[in-house]
Protein backbone atom coordinates (compact mmCIF):
# COMPACT_ATOMS: atom_id res chain seq x y z
CA UNK A 1 0.00 0.00 0.00
CA UNK A 2 1.21 3.49 -0.94
CA UNK A 3 -0.09 6.71 0.63
CA UNK A 4 -0.25 10.05 -1.17
CA UNK A 5 -1.01 13.20 0.85
CA UNK A 6 -2.18 16.13 -1.22
CA UNK A 7 -3.63 13.55 -3.61
CA UNK A 8 -6.11 15.96 -5.17
CA UNK A 9 -3.53 18.66 -5.95
CA UNK A 10 -1.87 19.13 -9.33
CA UNK A 11 1.18 16.93 -8.74
CA UNK A 12 -0.75 14.69 -6.35
CA UNK A 13 -3.51 13.65 -8.74
CA UNK A 14 -1.04 12.98 -11.56
CA UNK A 15 1.04 10.86 -9.19
CA UNK A 16 -2.05 8.90 -8.13
CA UNK A 17 -2.95 8.32 -11.78
CA UNK A 18 0.50 6.99 -12.55
CA UNK A 19 0.61 4.72 -9.49
CA UNK A 20 -2.79 3.26 -10.41
CA UNK A 21 -1.61 2.77 -13.99
CA UNK A 22 1.37 0.83 -12.61
CA UNK A 23 -0.99 -1.44 -10.68
CA UNK A 24 -0.15 -0.09 -7.20
CA UNK A 25 -2.57 0.00 -4.28
CA UNK A 26 -3.05 3.66 -3.38
CA UNK A 27 -4.50 5.35 -0.31
CA UNK A 28 -5.27 9.02 -0.96
CA UNK A 29 -5.17 11.25 2.10
CA UNK A 30 -7.66 14.08 1.61
CA UNK A 31 -8.85 16.73 4.11
CA UNK A 32 -12.48 16.41 5.22
CA UNK A 33 -13.85 19.40 3.30
CA UNK A 34 -11.87 18.88 0.10
CA UNK A 35 -13.43 17.72 -3.17
CA UNK A 36 -12.10 14.54 -4.78
CA UNK A 37 -12.93 15.57 -8.36
CA UNK A 38 -9.28 15.30 -9.44
CA UNK A 39 -9.14 11.58 -8.57
CA UNK A 40 -12.75 10.66 -9.28
CA UNK A 41 -13.13 7.30 -11.01
CA UNK A 42 -9.67 6.09 -10.03
CA UNK A 43 -9.29 2.82 -8.12
CA UNK A 44 -7.98 4.34 -4.89
CA UNK A 45 -8.89 4.27 -1.22
CA UNK A 46 -9.77 7.76 0.02
CA UNK A 47 -9.02 8.46 3.68
CA UNK A 48 -10.07 11.73 5.25
CA UNK A 49 -7.21 13.08 7.35
CA UNK A 50 -5.44 16.38 7.99
CA UNK A 51 -1.68 16.91 8.06
CA UNK A 52 -2.24 19.13 11.10
CA UNK A 53 -3.60 16.14 13.03
CA UNK A 54 -0.90 13.62 13.95
CA UNK A 55 -3.31 10.94 15.15
CA UNK A 56 -5.31 10.93 11.91
CA UNK A 57 -2.11 10.62 9.90
CA UNK A 58 -0.78 7.77 12.03
CA UNK A 59 -4.03 5.89 11.45
CA UNK A 60 -3.92 6.65 7.70
CA UNK A 61 -0.34 5.32 7.46
CA UNK A 62 -1.08 1.98 9.15
CA UNK A 63 0.17 -0.94 7.08
CA UNK A 64 1.82 1.38 4.54
CA UNK A 65 5.32 0.88 3.12
CA UNK A 66 5.75 4.14 1.18
CA UNK A 67 4.40 7.67 1.71
CA UNK A 68 4.53 10.51 -0.80
CA UNK A 69 3.96 13.78 1.06
CA UNK A 70 2.68 16.50 -1.27
CA UNK A 71 0.04 18.26 0.83
CA UNK A 72 0.83 21.92 1.35
CA UNK A 73 -0.10 25.54 0.77
CA UNK A 74 1.38 27.29 -2.29
CA UNK A 75 0.95 31.04 -2.49
CA UNK A 76 2.46 34.14 -4.08
CA UNK A 77 0.64 36.41 -1.61
CA UNK A 78 1.58 37.51 1.87
CA UNK A 79 -0.46 37.50 5.05
CA UNK A 80 -0.71 33.72 5.46
CA UNK A 81 2.24 33.09 7.77
CA UNK A 82 0.22 31.16 10.36
CA UNK A 83 -1.49 28.90 7.81
CA UNK A 84 1.80 28.24 6.00
CA UNK A 85 3.42 27.28 9.29
CA UNK A 86 0.59 24.99 10.35
CA UNK A 87 0.17 23.17 7.02
CA UNK A 88 3.63 23.25 5.48
CA UNK A 89 5.94 23.16 8.50
CA UNK A 90 3.98 21.39 11.22
CA UNK A 91 2.37 19.24 8.54
CA UNK A 92 5.77 17.97 7.42
CA UNK A 93 6.73 17.31 11.05
CA UNK A 94 3.51 15.37 11.63
CA UNK A 95 3.93 13.32 8.46
CA UNK A 96 7.47 12.39 9.47
CA UNK A 97 6.44 11.47 13.01
CA UNK A 98 3.45 9.48 11.74
CA UNK A 99 5.79 7.56 9.42
CA UNK A 100 8.04 6.70 12.34
CA UNK A 101 5.10 5.62 14.51
CA UNK A 102 3.47 3.54 11.77
CA UNK A 103 6.73 1.90 10.67
CA UNK A 104 6.62 3.32 7.13
CA UNK A 105 9.56 2.08 5.08
CA UNK A 106 10.21 5.28 3.11
CA UNK A 107 8.98 8.87 2.86
CA UNK A 108 9.32 10.97 -0.30
CA UNK A 109 8.77 14.64 0.53
CA UNK A 110 7.99 17.21 -2.16
CA UNK A 111 9.66 20.45 -1.12
CA UNK A 112 10.32 23.29 -3.59
CA UNK A 113 13.24 25.03 -5.24
CA UNK A 114 12.08 28.08 -3.29
CA UNK A 115 13.40 26.36 -0.14
CA UNK A 116 16.94 26.71 -1.53
CA UNK A 117 19.03 29.86 -1.36
CA UNK A 118 19.29 31.64 -4.70
CA UNK A 119 22.94 31.86 -5.83
CA UNK A 120 24.50 34.87 -7.61
CA UNK A 121 23.45 35.53 -11.21
CA UNK A 122 25.01 33.07 -13.62
CA UNK A 123 25.46 30.35 -10.98
CA UNK A 124 22.95 27.47 -11.21
CA UNK A 125 20.86 26.60 -8.17
CA UNK A 126 21.95 23.28 -6.64
CA UNK A 127 20.79 21.05 -3.80
CA UNK A 128 21.71 21.48 -0.15
CA UNK A 129 20.84 19.94 3.19
CA UNK A 130 21.79 23.14 5.04
CA UNK A 131 18.62 25.24 4.97
CA UNK A 132 18.54 28.87 6.12
CA UNK A 133 14.89 29.96 6.12
CA UNK A 134 15.60 33.47 7.39
CA UNK A 135 17.86 34.11 4.39
CA UNK A 136 15.02 33.41 1.94
CA UNK A 137 12.59 35.81 0.30
CA UNK A 138 8.90 35.25 0.99
CA UNK A 139 6.74 33.46 3.56
CA UNK A 140 6.14 30.49 1.27
CA UNK A 141 9.84 29.92 0.63
CA UNK A 142 10.65 30.13 4.33
CA UNK A 143 7.89 27.67 5.18
CA UNK A 144 9.20 25.11 2.66
CA UNK A 145 12.74 25.45 4.01
CA UNK A 146 11.52 24.93 7.58
CA UNK A 147 9.45 21.96 6.43
CA UNK A 148 12.54 20.44 4.82
CA UNK A 149 14.41 20.87 8.11
CA UNK A 150 11.61 18.99 9.88
CA UNK A 151 11.96 16.09 7.46
CA UNK A 152 15.72 15.95 8.06
CA UNK A 153 15.10 15.89 11.83
CA UNK A 154 12.99 12.77 11.26
CA UNK A 155 15.84 11.28 9.22
CA UNK A 156 18.07 11.77 12.26
CA UNK A 157 15.49 9.82 14.27
CA UNK A 158 15.76 6.86 11.89
CA UNK A 159 13.29 7.64 9.11
CA UNK A 160 14.33 6.74 5.55
CA UNK A 161 13.26 9.91 3.74
CA UNK A 162 14.24 11.61 0.50
CA UNK A 163 13.31 15.08 -0.75
CA UNK A 164 12.64 16.54 -4.19
CA UNK A 165 12.67 20.22 -5.17
CA UNK A 166 10.49 20.91 -8.23
CA UNK A 167 10.70 24.21 -10.07
CA UNK A 168 7.53 25.88 -11.48
CA UNK A 169 5.08 23.05 -12.13
CA UNK A 170 2.80 23.28 -15.17
CA UNK A 171 0.99 20.77 -17.36
CA UNK A 172 -2.30 18.90 -17.85
CA UNK A 173 -4.64 17.63 -15.10
CA UNK A 174 -4.65 21.11 -13.55
CA UNK A 175 -8.10 20.70 -11.99
CA UNK A 176 -7.90 23.60 -9.55
CA UNK A 177 -6.30 25.99 -12.04
CA UNK A 178 -2.89 26.89 -10.70
CA UNK A 179 -1.47 30.39 -11.14
CA UNK A 180 0.04 29.36 -14.47
CA UNK A 181 -3.11 27.47 -15.42
CA UNK A 182 -5.06 30.71 -15.01
CA UNK A 183 -2.54 32.49 -17.21
CA UNK A 184 -2.87 29.82 -19.93
CA UNK A 185 -6.68 29.98 -19.90
CA UNK A 186 -6.78 33.77 -19.84
CA UNK A 187 -4.38 33.90 -22.77
CA UNK A 188 -6.51 31.47 -24.78
CA UNK A 189 -9.63 33.55 -24.05
CA UNK A 190 -7.91 36.75 -25.15
CA UNK A 191 -8.03 38.22 -21.65
CA UNK A 192 -4.29 38.61 -21.10
CA UNK A 193 -3.77 42.26 -21.95
CA UNK A 194 -0.37 42.87 -20.36
CA UNK A 195 2.60 41.05 -18.92
CA UNK A 196 5.79 41.77 -17.03
CA UNK A 197 8.82 40.27 -18.70
CA UNK A 198 11.25 38.15 -16.79
CA UNK A 199 12.06 34.46 -16.79
CA UNK A 200 11.64 31.32 -14.77
CA UNK A 201 12.19 27.57 -14.91
CA UNK A 202 9.08 25.49 -15.57
CA UNK A 203 8.76 21.71 -15.44
CA UNK A 204 6.04 19.36 -16.66
CA UNK A 205 3.93 17.86 -13.87
CA UNK A 206 4.35 14.43 -15.48
CA UNK A 207 8.14 14.76 -15.30
CA UNK A 208 7.91 15.74 -11.63
CA UNK A 209 5.87 12.58 -11.03
CA UNK A 210 8.46 10.51 -12.86
CA UNK A 211 11.09 12.12 -10.63
CA UNK A 212 9.11 11.25 -7.51
CA UNK A 213 8.93 7.59 -8.54
CA UNK A 214 12.65 7.57 -9.26
CA UNK A 215 13.42 9.22 -5.91
CA UNK A 216 11.37 6.57 -4.10
CA UNK A 217 13.30 3.83 -5.87
CA UNK A 218 16.82 5.23 -6.10
CA UNK A 219 17.09 8.34 -3.92
CA UNK A 220 19.63 8.41 -1.12
CA UNK A 221 18.43 8.58 2.48
CA UNK A 222 18.40 12.23 3.57
CA UNK A 223 19.28 13.43 0.08
CA UNK A 224 17.48 16.05 -2.04
CA UNK A 225 17.05 16.32 -5.80
CA UNK A 226 16.10 19.32 -7.95
CA UNK A 227 13.46 18.43 -10.54
CA UNK A 228 13.72 21.33 -12.97
CA UNK A 229 12.72 21.73 -16.57
CA UNK A 230 13.39 24.57 -18.98
CA UNK A 231 14.17 28.22 -18.31
CA UNK A 232 12.06 30.53 -20.45
CA UNK A 233 11.21 34.21 -20.60
CA UNK A 234 7.60 35.30 -20.21
CA UNK A 235 7.64 36.71 -23.76
CA UNK A 236 8.83 33.38 -25.18
CA UNK A 237 6.23 31.50 -23.13
CA UNK A 238 3.48 33.64 -24.64
CA UNK A 239 4.75 32.73 -28.10
CA UNK A 240 4.50 29.03 -27.19
CA UNK A 241 0.92 29.68 -26.10
CA UNK A 242 0.25 31.43 -29.39
CA UNK A 243 1.43 28.35 -31.26
CA UNK A 244 -0.62 26.00 -29.08
CA UNK A 245 -3.86 27.99 -29.19
CA UNK A 246 -3.81 29.88 -32.47
CA UNK A 247 -4.54 33.04 -30.44
CA UNK A 248 -2.29 35.98 -31.22
CA UNK A 249 0.06 37.08 -28.44
CA UNK A 250 -1.13 40.68 -28.22
CA UNK A 251 -0.35 41.38 -24.56
CA UNK A 252 1.74 44.50 -24.00
CA UNK A 253 4.87 44.42 -21.89
CA UNK A 254 4.78 46.51 -18.72
CA UNK A 255 8.14 47.94 -17.60
CA UNK A 256 9.41 46.45 -14.35
CA UNK A 257 9.57 49.83 -12.66
CA UNK A 258 5.87 50.46 -13.31
CA UNK A 259 4.95 46.90 -12.31
CA UNK A 260 6.79 47.25 -9.00
CA UNK A 261 4.86 50.44 -8.28
CA UNK A 262 1.53 48.78 -9.15
CA UNK A 263 2.40 45.74 -7.01
CA UNK A 264 2.27 47.91 -3.90
CA UNK A 265 -1.45 48.41 -4.43
CA UNK A 266 -2.20 44.99 -5.94
CA UNK A 267 -3.18 43.18 -2.69
CA UNK A 268 -5.87 45.76 -1.87
CA UNK A 269 -7.13 45.74 -5.47
CA UNK A 270 -7.51 41.96 -5.59
CA UNK A 271 -9.23 41.92 -2.19
CA UNK A 272 -11.79 44.44 -3.43
CA UNK A 273 -12.35 42.39 -6.57
CA UNK A 274 -12.50 39.11 -4.58
CA UNK A 275 -10.04 37.73 -7.12
CA UNK A 276 -6.83 35.73 -7.01
CA UNK A 277 -3.69 37.89 -7.27
CA UNK A 278 -2.18 37.89 -10.75
CA UNK A 279 1.09 39.39 -9.65
CA UNK A 280 2.59 40.54 -6.38
CA UNK A 281 5.83 42.12 -5.27
CA UNK A 282 7.07 38.62 -4.46
CA UNK A 283 6.21 37.15 -7.87
CA UNK A 284 7.93 40.08 -9.57
CA UNK A 285 11.07 39.47 -7.54
CA UNK A 286 10.98 35.80 -8.55
CA UNK A 287 10.73 36.72 -12.25
CA UNK A 288 13.69 39.08 -11.89
CA UNK A 289 15.84 36.67 -9.87
CA UNK A 290 18.44 34.17 -10.97
CA UNK A 291 16.41 31.19 -12.14
CA UNK A 292 19.23 29.00 -13.44
CA UNK A 293 18.65 25.54 -11.97
CA UNK A 294 20.55 22.31 -12.32
CA UNK A 295 18.88 18.90 -12.24
CA UNK A 296 22.24 17.25 -12.92
CA UNK A 297 22.21 15.39 -9.60
CA UNK A 298 18.76 13.95 -10.28
CA UNK A 299 19.82 12.98 -13.80
CA UNK A 300 23.05 11.37 -12.57
CA UNK A 301 21.72 9.52 -9.53
CA UNK A 302 18.10 8.89 -10.46
CA UNK A 303 17.99 8.90 -14.25
CA UNK A 304 15.68 11.94 -14.28
CA UNK A 305 14.90 13.74 -17.55
CA UNK A 306 12.36 16.33 -18.69
CA UNK A 307 10.45 16.90 -21.92
CA UNK A 308 10.45 20.07 -24.07
CA UNK A 309 8.40 22.91 -22.65
CA UNK A 310 6.60 23.35 -25.98
CA UNK A 311 5.11 19.87 -25.55
CA UNK A 312 3.96 20.71 -22.03
CA UNK A 313 2.27 23.93 -23.12
CA UNK A 314 0.51 22.20 -26.03
CA UNK A 315 -0.67 19.30 -23.85
CA UNK A 316 -1.93 21.72 -21.18
CA UNK A 317 -4.11 23.57 -23.69
CA UNK A 318 -5.33 20.25 -25.15
CA UNK A 319 -6.36 19.10 -21.67
CA UNK A 320 -8.23 22.33 -20.92
CA UNK A 321 -10.12 21.90 -24.20
CA UNK A 322 -10.75 18.16 -23.72
CA UNK A 323 -12.26 18.75 -20.26
CA UNK A 324 -14.45 21.66 -21.35
CA UNK A 325 -12.50 24.29 -19.46
CA UNK A 326 -11.72 26.01 -22.75
CA UNK A 327 -13.92 26.37 -25.83
CA UNK A 328 -11.30 26.58 -28.53
CA UNK A 329 -10.58 25.11 -31.94
CA UNK A 330 -6.95 24.09 -31.78
CA UNK A 331 -4.69 24.88 -34.75
CA UNK A 332 -3.01 21.48 -34.63
CA UNK A 333 -4.40 18.86 -32.28
CA UNK A 334 -1.19 16.79 -32.31
CA UNK A 335 -1.40 13.92 -29.84
CA UNK A 336 -4.39 14.66 -27.57
CA UNK A 337 -4.22 14.24 -23.81
CA UNK A 338 -7.22 12.30 -22.52
CA UNK A 339 -9.12 13.86 -19.56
Amino acid sequence: MIVVTGATGHVGNVLVRELVRLGKSVRAVVPAAETTEAIAGLDVEVVRADVRDLDSLTAAFAGVGLVYHLAGIVTISGGQVRLLHEVNVLGARNVGQACLKAGVRRLVYTSSVHALEVPPCGVPLCETTEFRPDALDGDYARSKARASIEVLKCVEQGLDAVMVFPSGVIGPYDFRLSEMGHLFVDFARGRLKAYVDGAYDFVDVRDVVAGLLLAADKGGRGEGYILSGERISVASLLLLLEGATGVRARARRIPFRLARLAARFAPAYYRLKHARPRFTSYSLRVLASNCLMSSAKAARELGYAHRPLSETVRNSIEWFVATGRLQLELPDAGTPVMP
